[in-house]
């Protein structure tokens, strides 16, 4: 029975995948159209959109954690996804699906992965800034002493923030903003972190390479003086007979 349910939920998330990732795409177009709309004529129809794909993405997440065998290990293993679902301030966090189309460009590099990684992060990248834009720009232009009211002082806050230059002409007040900003924070360290790793590795392997190159360069000199040594050795007898 466990190991049905088991195969259940993968033939499960197999199915859904796509749909959910189609969804994922609709829920981030959807949003920014309500951001970008400022509490215009199409808000509220935006906002009953937003919330049918959110309640799709939470039949989906009480669909597996059903089918899961360890409901509790599913639980500590989804932690992002039980977030997007209960915490309707960070559901734009459920976009991070789109990671999932990344996965065909990888196929171009199944044996290389520092040019995998790079897809990663250069996707995952762009998809934290303009959401981490919104959504503070969602939190912050309609508070007093707000100093994020454009898209342009959002997305600049998240450039300067992410890469943790932080100027500081630019700050969220509000709690939603600041636990953006919190996410923002720790986000833009990993993948700094991730970059620096890539450039090390990238580098650790052209002096390999050099390395290995000086080597077989040393052992061909050997066998061409051991090669010279012979020759040499040979005249000598054929000069002395």
């Amino acid at each position: 029975m466990l190991q049905s349910n088991e195969a259940r939920l993968e033939r499960w998330e197999k199915k859904v995948e796509w749909p959910l990732t189609a969804l994922a795409v609709l829920f981030l177009v959807v949003y920014a159209w309500q951001v970008f709309d400022d509490h215009g004529v199409m808000h509220f129809p935006l906002e009953i959109a937003l919330w049918l794909v959110w309640a799709v993405f939470a039949a989906d997440y009480v669909t597996r954690l059903t089918l899961a065998q360890n409901k509790v290990q599913f639980l500590k293993t989804h932690l992002f996804d039980l977030a997007a679902v209960v915490l309707p301030m960070v559901r734009q966090l459920r976009v991070f699906r789109l990671i999932t189309v990344l996965t065909l460009l990888n196929k171009k590099f199944e044996d290389k992965i520092r040019q995998r990684v790079s897809i990663y992060v250069g996707g995952v990248t762009v998809l934290v800034v303009f959401c981490a834009s919104l959504a503070v720009l969602d939190a912050e232009r309609h508070v007093e002493g707000a100093s994020i009211t454009t898209f342009g002082d959002a997305l600049w806050w998240t450039l300067t923030t992410m890469s943790t230059v932080g100027y500081g002409d630019r700050y969220p007040v509000t709690v939603e903003g600041r636990l953006v900003a919190g996410l923002l924070m720790v986000g833009g360290i990993a993948l700094l972190g991730v970059i620096t790793g890539t450039i090390a590795s990238w580098l650790v392997e052209k002096l390999r390479g050099v390395e290995e190159a000086e080597l077989e360069t040393a052992k061909e000199l050997r066998n061409l003086r051991a090669e010279i040594a012979e020759l040499r050795a040979e005249l000598k007898t054929r000069s002395s007979s």
